[in-house]
């Protein structure tokens, strides 16, 4: 009696890899709330990096604990990608703008926090009510992830400078791929790097129009653009 006892505490009892897959998912979301905290554009970007490297971190973990080999690739992939490649191109394009201050945003810093943890904290009790569980990863995962991509919508919609946006689209991709980690975490390779090759072609459009909209506007601000509305 005493030993079942014992074994039915161990097996309710959070593990080693829950408590830090949970740990690193929290860290995401966290560094997704400091970028509405950051003034200078080049600030996101690193904030960004920093995001993208815990989630390559999340999937050597998920790699080693469910034994997937394949995501060691895909982590390896994204941190080229994600940490390496992206922040590098957004650095390039900012260079004669590496001094200007982001827009100022549609709402008051203050505001701005409140409203995004409103709608994290919607996404994760709503998705905590939906009682979705998956393989690879604790359900708590999976709200932090939507919480994540809600809480990049809201970058992408207060902040009026379309380096903060394309940070909030690329930020909101972090918030995908740790969803995809917790329902799909043996989604097949080519489906995983076909999400990175999109992620890719999104980095050279924004790059194309950040460098247009400058080009023309001598500025970053996106709040002129809301003349062109019908």
């Amino acid at each position: 009696m005493h030993a079942a006892q014992v074994g039915a505490v161990a097996d309710g009892a959070p593990s080693v890899f829950t408590g830090g897959a949970n740990l690193v998912a929290v860290i995401v979301l966290l560094l997704e709330f400091g970028m509405f905290r950051q003034a200078l554009l080049r600030d996101q970007v690193r904030l960004y990096a920093a995001q993208s490297s815990a989630v390559c971190a999340l999937t050597v973990i998920v790699a080693a604990a469910r034994h997937l080999p394949e995501l060691y690739l895909l982590a390896a992939l994204s941190a080229a990608l994600k940490v390496v490649a992206v922040p590098a191109v957004l650095r390039r394009v900012l260079r004669g703008t590496q001094h200007e201050i982001a827009g100022s945003g549609a709402l008051s810093l203050a505001s701005t926090v409140l409203l995004a943890i409103a709608v994290a904290a919607f996404g994760f009790f709503a998705v905590g009510r939906l009682g979705i569980q998956g393989p690879a990863l604790p359900k708590t995962a999976l709200g932090v992830a939507i919480a994540v991509v809600l809480v990049a919508f809201v970058l992408m919609i207060v902040r009026r400078d379309v380096v903060s946006q394309s940070v909030g689209f690329f930020s909101l991709e972090n918030g995908v791929s740790l969803a995809a980690l917790v329902v799909a975490a043996q989604m097949p390779l080519i489906l995983a790097v076909a999400f990175l090759f999109d992620l890719l072609v999104a980095v050279v459009v924004f790059g194309v129009l950040i460098r247009f909209h400058h080009g023309r506007a001598e500025s970053l601000s996106t709040a002129e653009l809301t003349s062109l509305r019908g």
